[in-house]
């Protein structure tokens, strides 16, 4: 019975830390929340219209305002994904997807705190503002307001077609999951001081295709006037981008994707194409896509297309000519990001490596080897995934960081290397998105936390915070963190230490960047 009495005394306790937040107006209507602990949560605001039916790849078009007060304490629905490689759980998919969640300690709305705006991860094919990781509670305590955002992904988000372009004012298409980030970016602008949060003080940030959405906001013009400051957490715009009409890198167009999905669902041949694909269901829709998962998955790869309006021009070409937008921006990647893809490596002995390298690096192959090597069969899965952390994330964030020199705003280059008990017990290292845990404080196993990871998750917040505030990671009680220059080539190091770490791969990284140059001046 006092075991009981005892269940019962901690459900009450629990249920009396939640309390319904206050009514407030926002641009559409009024929105009822609920507050644990001091922090307020509004889950679930629409920031556009459902895109469904005519509107299935059309710009996010207003929210029609509503009577009464909606009920935010439960996340919206997610945009239709196939199942996540990383065996996340997802909530309810529907195309009626395109919302956002607010969490705020604000007292006042004077309060003018700064605003983080988080884009989520998952290739822009998987993942939700909703997932557990990116609950925004501790970063509300540290005194900022957070947002996180849903955004069409796959075939409902970049999804381009002849047919779709001529229909658009603006002669393209296919970038509608990037319009809805501005179309978030523009609510925050219009709402965000009803929640405590300054508008002139937003600070964009996400990890993987997040980051890689970042860093397009960061040559977009629609963009313009409505972030100051970016963090790009391993994930960069070097390598390859898809073009809405031309063929890259052996890459088709999207517009010719298009067309060979509405040929594989049978509507291509329909008196009214767009319509006959607009009538498809969303589980139709994504098995005839087969959109690709992570670094080396098969299917086709869904995100931003170049396509000479939003996304004017290639962005690693922007950035390098000094195009992108001058607010202070921070970037970074993890030691051991590469082990998260091992399950789809393509290769599974060393010579195949070793041809995989030589078709990267061509006439420079035999200095690729000796920078990445294999000694053996034994060794290729930590070749692997010391090849595919530094290629596809060490060397794209350093390169944001050197172009960011052409600017007056600071750039500050991270390396995250903390392993914690539970990963190491996974053998996971420092993996793709680790650094997500410490940066929200939403660790999945917190029962296997040491006192290190704690103290470390302490000084991420403080210094993500503290560039939210200011643009600059550096103040009071917390470790110096050199802006980036080529000269020094130094970062900070998050680790079992904080430190400051000079030269990171920096014999592999001056070839890639080599290589990426000679590949520029090929491609038109």
């Amino acid at each position: 019975m006092k075991t009981t009495l005892a269940t019962i005394s901690v459900s009450m306790l629990l249920v009396a830390q939640v309390r319904a937040a206050p009514e407030m107006a926002i641009s559409n209507g009024r929105i009822s929340g609920e507050e644990r602990d001091g922090v307020r949560s509004y889950k679930g605001i629409p920031f556009a219209a459902p895109p469904v039916g005519d509107l299935r790849w059309k710009p996010p078009q207003p929210v029609q305002p509503w009577d009464g007060v909606r009920d935010c304490t439960k996340f919206g629905a997610i945009c239709p994904q196939p199942k996540s490689i990383l065996g996340q759980k997802q909530g309810k998919a529907s195309e009626d997807c395109l919302f956002l969640n607010v969490w705020t300690a604000a007292t006042n709305v004077d309060a003018k705190l700064p605003v983080m705006v988080w884009i989520h991860g998952g290739g822009c094919t998987t993942g939700a503002g909703s997932q557990p990781s990116y609950d925004g509670t501790a970063l509300a305590r540290q005194g900022v307001v957070l947002v996180t955002i849903n955004y069409r992904l796959g075939p409902f988000g970049y999804f381009a077609h002849p047919l779709l372009s001529k229909e658009s004012p603006h002669g393209v298409s296919g970038n509608y999951g990037h319009l809805d980030q501005i179309a978030a970016l523009q609510w925050v602008q219009k709402n965000i001081a009803a929640f405590g949060g300054d508008p002139q003080c937003v600070t964009i940030f996400g990890e993987s295709a997040g980051a890689m959405s970042v860093c397009r906001l960061m040559v977009s013009p629609q963009a313009v006037g409505l972030f100051q400051r970016a963090i790009a957490e391993s994930g960069g715009v070097h390598g390859r981008n898809r073009h809405l009409r031309e063929t890259r890198l052996l890459q088709p167009s999207m517009e010719a994707e298009g067309e060979r999905l509405a040929k594989a669902l049978g509507c291509d041949q329909a008196e009214k194409p767009l319509v006959a694909l607009r009538a498809k269901s969303a589980d139709e829709l994504l098995a005839a896509a087969n959109p690709a998962q992570g670094l080396y998955g098969k299917g086709t790869k869904y995100g931003p297309i170049v396509d000479g309006w939003t996304i004017p021009d290639d962005p690693g070409a922007m950035f390098d000519q000094g195009k992108q937008h001058d607010v202070p921006f921070m970037m970074g990647a993890n030691a051991d990001e590469g082990t998260l893809f091992l399950r789809q490596m393509p290769v599974q002995s060393a010579a195949a490596y070793k041809l995989m390298v030589r078709a990267l690096a061509g006439r420079h192959a035999d200095e690729a080897l000796k920078l990445l090597p294999c000694a053996g069969d034994e060794d290729v899965k930590a070749a692997f995934t010391r090849f595919s952390t530094v290629t596809a994330f060490v060397a794209p964030a350093r390169a944001l960081a050197r172009a960011m020199e052409q600017k007056k705003s600071p750039a500050f280059l991270y390396h995250f290397t903390r392993v914690s008990p539970n990963a190491k017990r996974l053998g996971l290292g420092a993996t793709h998105g680790a650094e997500i845990g410490y940066v929200f404080d939403t660790f999945r196993s917190a029962g296997t936390l040491a006192d290190k990871d704690r103290e470390l998750s302490k000084v991420m917040q403080a210094c993500w915070v503290q560039f939210a505030k200011t643009g600059n990671p550096n103040g009071a009680g917390l470790p110096k963190w050199p802006a980036y220059k080529t000269a020094t080539d130094e970062h900070l190091e998050f680790g079992d230490e904080v430190r400051v770490g000079h030269g990171l791969y920096k014999e592999a990284c001056d070839l890639l960047e080599q290589l990426k140059n000679e590949r520029a001046k090929k491609v038109p």
